[in-house]
């Protein structure tokens, strides 16, 4: 397989979940909370990769837990494993739960040094978009002898700048970014055409509280634009200036988290939507670290709709 067609693509629905947060709970918890998202009828669950379950394992927890439900990685960190175990691993999910899984790829970095979280380094795989090609060549080459599913697996690509939204566009289903705002997903949509998938994440707070809402915004804002080197560059690329990234600034976090009731949700996401986004998906933060946060799943639920 040489990349996707953009013919074949998810059935992602209009409004999905992205959430770090079932790292934090035990399966069963996980498994019941995955059932509910689908129940509510969101179309896709999206789910980063970091130091709880890695993202085969997870995908395989959620997969098992809904029926419908697309489930997607947000993003499969290609620094973590060989282009082998995740070739074998693409098709096993794809073959057990056919269209219901889509691959999203990404955790490359432009440095050469390692990364390191929480004291830990993990080993760069050098320049972003050459690394990315030469892994997906090198997925493609692998000579799987497991079950082929009904269907060719899907994939999609981090993508931010345009080299690599060109590579998505080129290569895979196309893009799922992340950490973005609206000018942003008009970009995206601009420099992929009109045929590539744009899967955008949309963090968002639901809080009675302004300025507590802002404050949790602008908390989840300053964790990427003071470490992720990929996320400052791009808030570079759309027009913020260094003061605001090294300060921060309302501008910065409202373009970046939408924050309010249902209805502010709502016009961010009409928003995307306008801008290009085929689906957006939703990243609930709020104050209650560890927790799944179900009331604010179950209440953005009515955006299912749009």
């Amino acid at each position: 397989m040489t990349g996707n067609s953009h013919d074949d693509r998810p059935d992602l629905g209009r409004v999905g979940v992205w959430t770090f947060a079932f790292d934090a709970r035990p399966a069963g918890e996980a498994r019941d909370a995955a059932a509910e998202i689908e129940e509510l009828g969101y179309g896709a669950l999206w789910f980063g990769e970091g130091f709880g379950r890695d993202s085969v394992s997870q995908s395989w927890l959620l997969l098992s837990a809904t029926r419908r439900i697309t489930v997607a990685a947000g993003i499969a960190n290609i620094a973590l494993r060989d282009p082998i175990t995740m070739a074998a691993a693409e098709r096993a999910l794809n073959e057990a739960h056919p269209g219901r899984y889509v691959l999203g790829l990404g955790g490359h970095r432009v440095s050469d040094q390692p990364i390191q979280m929480d004291g830990y380094a993990i080993p760069s795989r050098g320049r972003a978009v050459t690394t990315m090609g030469a892994y997906l060549d090198a997925m493609d080459a692998v000579p799987l002898a497991s079950p082929a599913p009904e269907r060719p697996p899907r994939r999609m690509l981090a993508a931010l700048g345009p080299k690599m939204l060109d590579l998505a566009a080129g290569r895979t289903l196309g893009a799922h970014t992340y950490f973005v705002t609206v000018e942003h997903t008009a970009r995206a949509r601009k420099a992929m055409g009109p045929g590539a998938l744009l899967a955008v994440e949309q963090a968002v707070v639901l809080h009675p509280d302004a300025a507590r809402a802002r404050e949790l915004a602008g908390e989840h804002v300053s964790f990427y634009r003071t470490g992720a080197a990929h996320q400052i560059a791009s808030l570079r690329r759309l027009g913020f200036d260094e003061d605001e990234i090294e300060h921060g600034s309302d501008r910065l976090v409202d373009a970046i988290v939408a924050h309010g009731g249902v209805e502010a949700i709502e016009r961010r996401v009409r928003a995307h939507f306008d801008a290009g986004a085929d689906h957006v998906c939703l990243q609930v933060l709020t104050d209650r670290p560890g927790e799944l946060p179900l009331a604010e799943w179950r209440e953005l639920a009515a955006l299912t709709s749009l």
